[in-house]
Protein backbone atom coordinates (compact mmCIF):
# COMPACT_ATOMS: atom_id res chain seq x y z
CA UNK A 1 0.00 0.00 0.00
CA UNK A 2 0.94 3.43 -0.71
CA UNK A 3 -0.20 6.56 0.75
CA UNK A 4 -1.07 8.02 -3.44
CA UNK A 5 -2.33 11.52 -1.61
CA UNK A 6 0.53 13.02 0.02
CA UNK A 7 2.94 11.41 -3.26
CA UNK A 8 0.39 13.38 -5.25
CA UNK A 9 0.57 16.32 -3.36
CA UNK A 10 4.26 16.58 -2.96
CA UNK A 11 4.41 16.56 -6.95
CA UNK A 12 1.82 19.44 -7.19
CA UNK A 13 3.20 21.54 -4.40
CA UNK A 14 6.66 21.32 -6.19
CA UNK A 15 5.28 22.73 -9.29
CA UNK A 16 3.15 25.46 -7.29
CA UNK A 17 6.48 26.20 -5.45
CA UNK A 18 8.44 25.86 -8.44
CA UNK A 19 10.96 22.91 -7.07
CA UNK A 20 12.63 21.68 -9.62
CA UNK A 21 14.00 18.11 -8.15
CA UNK A 22 14.04 15.85 -10.56
CA UNK A 23 14.50 12.56 -8.51
CA UNK A 24 12.30 13.30 -5.80
CA UNK A 25 9.54 13.99 -9.10
CA UNK A 26 10.59 10.68 -10.94
CA UNK A 27 10.31 8.81 -7.59
CA UNK A 28 6.65 10.40 -6.74
CA UNK A 29 5.63 9.87 -10.19
CA UNK A 30 6.57 6.02 -10.78
CA UNK A 31 5.01 5.25 -7.46
CA UNK A 32 1.74 6.90 -8.60
CA UNK A 33 1.59 4.74 -11.61
CA UNK A 34 -1.79 3.36 -12.31
CA UNK A 35 -3.20 5.91 -9.52
CA UNK A 36 -3.75 8.78 -11.32
CA UNK A 37 -7.01 9.56 -11.44
CA UNK A 38 -9.77 11.68 -9.62
CA UNK A 39 -8.21 13.78 -6.83
CA UNK A 40 -4.68 12.02 -7.11
CA UNK A 41 -3.83 13.12 -10.29
CA UNK A 42 -5.77 16.69 -10.06
CA UNK A 43 -2.82 16.44 -6.78
CA UNK A 44 -0.01 15.94 -9.03
CA UNK A 45 -1.01 18.28 -11.82
CA UNK A 46 -2.04 21.09 -9.95
CA UNK A 47 -0.47 24.18 -10.90
CA UNK A 48 -1.81 26.61 -8.23
CA UNK A 49 -2.75 26.23 -4.31
CA UNK A 50 -6.35 27.01 -4.83
CA UNK A 51 -6.17 23.65 -7.04
CA UNK A 52 -4.23 22.12 -4.27
CA UNK A 53 -6.61 22.70 -1.56
CA UNK A 54 -9.75 21.89 -3.52
CA UNK A 55 -7.95 18.60 -4.61
CA UNK A 56 -7.01 17.87 -1.26
CA UNK A 57 -10.10 18.52 0.29
CA UNK A 58 -11.96 15.81 -2.24
CA UNK A 59 -9.21 13.26 -1.21
CA UNK A 60 -9.93 13.75 2.19
CA UNK A 61 -14.05 13.10 1.57
CA UNK A 62 -13.18 10.34 -0.21
CA UNK A 63 -10.61 8.72 2.86
CA UNK A 64 -13.48 9.73 5.46
CA UNK A 65 -15.54 7.40 3.23
CA UNK A 66 -13.37 4.58 2.90
CA UNK A 67 -12.50 4.06 6.38
CA UNK A 68 -15.89 4.73 7.36
CA UNK A 69 -16.68 1.43 5.57
CA UNK A 70 -13.79 -0.76 5.93
CA UNK A 71 -14.44 -3.31 8.86
CA UNK A 72 -12.03 -2.63 12.12
CA UNK A 73 -10.70 -6.10 11.33
CA UNK A 74 -9.44 -5.27 8.24
CA UNK A 75 -5.59 -5.66 8.50
CA UNK A 76 -5.17 -2.43 6.11
CA UNK A 77 -7.77 -0.82 8.73
CA UNK A 78 -4.96 1.34 11.03
CA UNK A 79 -2.84 2.29 8.33
CA UNK A 80 -5.62 3.46 5.80
CA UNK A 81 -6.81 5.71 9.24
CA UNK A 82 -3.28 6.88 9.23
CA UNK A 83 -3.37 8.46 6.05
CA UNK A 84 -6.68 9.82 6.33
CA UNK A 85 -4.60 11.92 9.89
CA UNK A 86 -1.91 12.52 6.80
CA UNK A 87 -4.09 13.88 4.67
CA UNK A 88 -5.76 15.98 7.40
CA UNK A 89 -2.60 17.33 8.29
CA UNK A 90 -1.43 18.02 5.09
CA UNK A 91 -4.49 20.02 4.32
CA UNK A 92 -3.49 22.32 7.61
CA UNK A 93 -0.24 22.27 5.93
CA UNK A 94 -1.76 24.22 2.69
CA UNK A 95 -3.49 26.10 4.42
CA UNK A 96 -1.12 27.45 6.54
CA UNK A 97 1.24 28.15 3.07
CA UNK A 98 -2.01 29.87 2.06
CA UNK A 99 -2.22 32.00 4.85
CA UNK A 100 0.91 32.85 5.01
CA UNK A 101 1.15 33.82 1.05
CA UNK A 102 -1.86 36.49 1.89
CA UNK A 103 0.30 37.98 4.89
CA UNK A 104 3.07 38.68 2.42
CA UNK A 105 1.09 40.36 -0.09
CA UNK A 106 -0.78 42.23 2.62
CA UNK A 107 2.75 42.94 3.89
CA UNK A 108 3.56 44.21 0.14
CA UNK A 109 0.55 46.41 0.25
CA UNK A 110 1.15 47.94 3.43
CA UNK A 111 5.07 48.64 2.22
CA UNK A 112 3.63 50.33 -1.06
CA UNK A 113 1.48 52.78 0.69
CA UNK A 114 4.39 53.54 3.58
CA UNK A 115 6.38 54.40 0.32
CA UNK A 116 4.10 56.78 -0.93
CA UNK A 117 2.69 58.20 2.19
CA UNK A 118 6.50 58.92 3.01
CA UNK A 119 7.59 59.88 -0.79
CA UNK A 120 4.47 61.24 -2.29
CA UNK A 121 4.54 61.67 -6.28
CA UNK A 122 2.73 64.12 -7.57
CA UNK A 123 0.63 63.05 -11.14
Amino acid sequence: MSCHEIEALRLGLMTVLGIGDEHTREHAEKELEGHLEGPIEGLANAETLTELQRHLDTALVDLEEEVATMDRDDPAYDYTRGRLLEVRNAERAIQRIAAHGESVLDGLGEAHDTLHETFPVEE
